[in-house]
């Protein structure tokens, strides 16, 4: 909005011509939206805390996180609201990508927001049908992989450590990008067990991806560096680094031990955006190398699963992975660092790959 109203204002007050910069709008985008986690996240908490929208946790799950159970959920509110709302003002919007990121985001917020809705209302961990979630993720990604390959988006598949090497999928694009957003938004989901975990590592990987879309907007360095340059895409850098901002200000309060949880309302919205995103700018496989950690949880569930249908045992003590951890006798904190840790290293590892080609 600031640069839709200021920067035409350039010529009669050139000051104003900061506004064309991403990077400028992206760093207070960010400055915008941590401001807003810190001013909202204790009337938030208060607020679910009165209408006793607090967490249920599962009967399943570990025996320590039993004190857990009533801690104020839906954190994930306060989120959406602290990225939305910079990125509306700092963003251009007349951007096609900034508003499919933002309708990625609030529309698998809602579908998280009735999931954690319905566990409230049933005092019970389970919300919404493992079908009827599915279902509605499935039907956000169509309508988004839709709109992309009807507005002419490359169906290429970038690799990375490749430098001019594209898999066309061409129809195939659209069952490929739903697969993106839908795992992306669920392994998220399934990364959210531990306090401030999730919110740590979308942190990381949103930080990553803000250089990647950086780059990918702009002409000379997507040229040198063998990126597909996608005109507009530059914009993105806003949403993600408004993203990184109110995740900071959302750890203020999830940190161990957490006076909030996020919800399915956050993790889903947050999945959902980053795999938007990454299939907006293709870098659809190097979302699965920085986002590491999701793809492990992820893999960890599948593990589990498919070993107990064949064994009638377990593979890990818990899954996903990270309660194997806790029950193998780490304490919840050492858990989170060290994975925080690996999730860096990833990061290190995929922005190397944009030189490597």
């Amino acid at each position: 909005m600031f640069y839709n109203l200021l920067y035409p204002m350039a010529d009669q007050y050139p000051v104003l011509n900061v506004f064309q910069y991403i990077t400028f709008r992206a760093i207070y985008a960010a400055i915008t939206a941590l401001l807003l986690s810190f001013l909202l996240g204790p009337t938030i908490i208060e607020l679910m805390r009165r209408k006793q929208f607090g967490q249920v946790v599962r009967e399943c799950g570990p025996e320590s996180h039993s004190s857990k159970s009533g801690t104020p959920t839906m954190g994930g509110v306060l989120i959406i609201f602290a990225t939305v709302v910079p990125t509306l003002l700092w963003a251009d919007l007349h951007n096609m990508y900034v508003w499919i990121a933002i309708l990625t985001m609030v529309v698998g917020g809602c579908i998280g927001l009735a999931d954690d809705l319905l566990k409230i209302a049933h005092q019970s961990s389970d919300g919404l049908s493992g079908r009827r979630k599915l279902l509605a993720q499935c039907l956000l990604a169509l309508f988004v992989a839709w709109m992309l390959y009807a507005n002419g988006i490359s169906t290429g598949l970038t690799i990375p450590f490749y430098k001019q090497f594209d898999l066309d999928l061409g129809l195939w694009f659209i069952p490929f990008a739903m697969l993106v957003i839908v795992g992306s938004s669920n392994a998220v989901n399934l990364t959210d067990g531990l306090d401030g975990l999730a919110i740590g590592a979308v942190l990381i990987c949103a930080a990553t991806f803000a250089i990647v879309v950086y780059i990918t907007g702009h002409a000379i360095f997507a040229s040198y560096l063998y990126l597909d340059f996608i005109p507009g895409a530059g914009e993105l850098t806003i949403f993600l680094c408004a993203l990184c901002g109110a995740g900071l200000g959302f750890l203020w309060y999830n940190s161990h031990p957490a006076e909030i949880f996020m919800g399915d309302v956050g993790s889903l919205s947050m999945g959902a955006s980053l795999g938007a995103i990454a299939i907006m700018v293709k870098q659809e496989i190097l979302l699965a190398i920085v986002g590491g950690i999701f793809v492990l949880e992820a893999i960890s569930v599948m593990i589990q699963v498919g070993y107990f249908r064949m064994t009638g045992k377990r593979f890990f003590l818990m899954a996903p992975i990270h309660h194997h951890f806790e029950l193998s006798g780490l304490s919840e904190s050492k858990v989170i660092v060290r994975l925080w840790t690996v999730a860096i290293i990833l990061a290190l590892v995929g922005l190397s790959t944009l030189k490597l080609r």
